[in-house]
């Protein structure tokens, strides 16, 4: 996408609306090359880890602060400070090698100190999230998961001594098995050590989860040292892209003045353009920014991405009939890839053509078994789908969108309404039923959550 889609997390609404200036609240950015290159990075250091790649989820967070973090299951979140803050590319594999560790290991929650420093809220959402999880919704579940995480930070994972200097000894090993140097970690690793002397409101939520004193270091660097790859370069290829990642963040998250300073219009290289288009689309400016994503097409003809970027412009310019000629060309040359096809499908649908409507549904049904968590193709798809007549399966796509999103109210409402429409026993009314079940048993919580706290503001007040 021209920007990254913001899944924002909230237990009482659901928000499917994507604004390029970044909201506050707590939110999963998704972006079909990013979440690409996180995987094509990191799988070797899993693979060295002995765990299964595909079962490792990765997900990253619109939060400046530097941070990463696993939680139960193969689960890392990552914040997008700790990418922007990371000089290259083995820095940041430094950091994923570690967390690693605490997944293979099997370093455990504090999950006495997690529910009582994160509030209700949190506490909340990984109800919830179990809930979502149980039926099968894994990528759902944990994104729910992470409504209540901006109050919980610095206190939901909190590790002993003796797991930190494992996981440093770990993923060093973990690091030298996938032929990468080391030598990032370290740097990284010194960087937030000089952040101990800091109030502990000032320090990231690394340093607070992860303390990093002198010894520990001094004891990753001897152990690092040994790596034979300990003084090669970055991989080439992964360090032009995790600068191209980079660049994309900081045009998406920054002012665009901001933003300029750092890639002023006379570099003319690959991060910078990216960089810019987002900047300049911010800004509004239309022309520059499409005038950039040709620029980066002409360079790289068969980059899926770059089309995705052009066609974003020309859609969200209003341009709409123009960009789908640009998304096609994008989705042909990254058939895979769910993110793509949505936007693809957003901009079928949203022309109102019937034609389009029936072209539509087969290429947002196909994202939503490839990515079932996509909301946004759900919203789209059930728009399709009511179109063309198809209510009830309109209702059991808009259960999907508000299961994946976290609102099990409104998902049992129109669970509620799949269920009248379809065959009893039949796939589409199975699927439904199962929605039904466990958003109502959320919901309920939800509402016993909600009146637990209406009688404490009461009880306060007197």
């Amino acid at each position: 996408m021209l920007r990254f889609k913001r899944h924002i997390i909230a237990l009482a609404m659901f928000l499917l609306a994507f604004p390029l200036s970044p909201a506050r609240a707590q939110s999963i950015l998704r972006d079909a090359e990013t979440e690409a290159f996180l995987h094509e990075a990191s799988d070797p250091i899993f693979r060295a880890a002995e765990l299964t790649p595909a079962s490792v989820h990765m997900y990253l967070l619109h939060e400046n602060s530097i941070n990463a973090f696993v939680t139960g299951g193969q689960n890392i979140f990552i914040h997008s400070g700790l990418i922007l803050e990371a000089d290259d590319v083995t820095e940041f594999l430094g950091v994923i090698a570690h967390e690693t560790c605490h997944i293979a290991c099997g370093h455990r929650l504090r999950t006495g100190d997690a529910a009582m420093n994160a509030g209700t809220t949190s506490i909340l959402s990984m109800v919830l999230g179990a809930a979502a999880i149980l039926a099968g919704g894994a990528d759902a579940g944990m994104g729910i998961m992470m409504a209540g995480q901006s109050m919980a930070q610095g206190q939901f994972l909190a590790y002993s001594r003796g797991q930190e200097s494992e996981a440093d000894l770990a993923g060093a090993r973990y690091l030298e098995e996938a032929g990468i140097s080391g030598e990032g970690m370290i740097r990284f690793f010194d960087k937030l050590r000089d952040q101990e002397i800091l109030a502990q409101v000032r320090q990231d939520p690394y340093v607070r989860s992860h303390p990093l004193n002198r010894t520990r270091i001094l004891q990753l660097q001897e152990a690092v040292e040994k790596n034979p790859h300990f003084k090669e370069p970055a991989n080439p290829v992964l360090e032009e892209k995790f600068q191209r990642l980079k660049a994309k963040l900081m045009g998406y998250l920054y002012n665009p003045r901001q933003t300029l300073r750092i890639y002023p219009p006379s570099d003319t290289s690959i991060p910078a353009r990216y960089a810019r288009v987002y900047a300049y689309h911010k800004a509004l400016e239309w022309d520059l920014a499409l005038a950039e994503a040709r620029a980066l097409v002409e360079a790289e003809p068969n980059n899926p991405y770059f089309y995705e970027i052009m066609g974003q412009i020309l859609f969200e310019n209003g341009r709409v009939r123009d960009s789908l000629p640009v998304f096609q060309q994008a989705v042909e040359l990254a058939p895979h890839e769910p993110l793509i096809a949505t936007a693809m499908g957003q901009a079928m649908v949203s022309l109102e053509d019937k034609a389009l409507m029936e072209r539509a549904i087969p290429i947002l049904e196909a994202a939503t078994r490839e990515d079932r968590g996509n909301s946004f193709a759900w919203f789209n798809l059930a728009k399709a789908y009511s179109w063309m007549g198809r209510d009830a399966e309109a209702s059991l796509a808009t259960a999907e969108r508000f299961y994946s999103g976290g609102n099990p109210i409104l998902a049992v409402m129109h669970a509620q309404r799949a269920l009248e429409g379809f065959k009893t026993g039949s796939p589409e009314w199975l699927r439904a039923q199962d929605i039904l079940y466990v958003s109502q048993e959320a919901a309920e919580k939800f509402r016993k959550q909600q009146q637990q706290q209406r009688r404490r503001r009461v009880a306060f007040d007197q």
